[in-house]
């Protein structure tokens, strides 16, 4: 399985409630695309939301993301870690 980061854009003025939600949105689902949701970050003032996740695909990432109604802008592979 790959890494992958995906960032969402216009999400400005976003709680830590509002995060937890939509990130236990997609825990809820994530199985049914071999997803795995690792972590997400927020930043209220820019508006961005960043989540790490495992997947067979980025356009499995994307689905989940798009079921769950915050698609992502951007889904990018994340091939090295340390």
């Amino acid at each position: 399985m790959a890494k992958f980061m995906d960032v969402h854009h216009g999400m400005a003025g976003i709680t830590e409630e509002q995060l937890r939600m939509a990130h236990q949105a997609d825990l809820a689902i994530q199985a049914e695309e071999g997803v795995t949701f690792e972590q997400a970050w927020a930043d209220p003032e820019s508006g961005h939301v960043y989540c790490l996740s495992e997947a067979p695909s980025k356009e499995a990432v994307q689905r989940i993301h798009e079921r769950t109604g915050h698609p992502a802008a951007e889904v990018h592979p994340v091939p090295l870690n340390v």
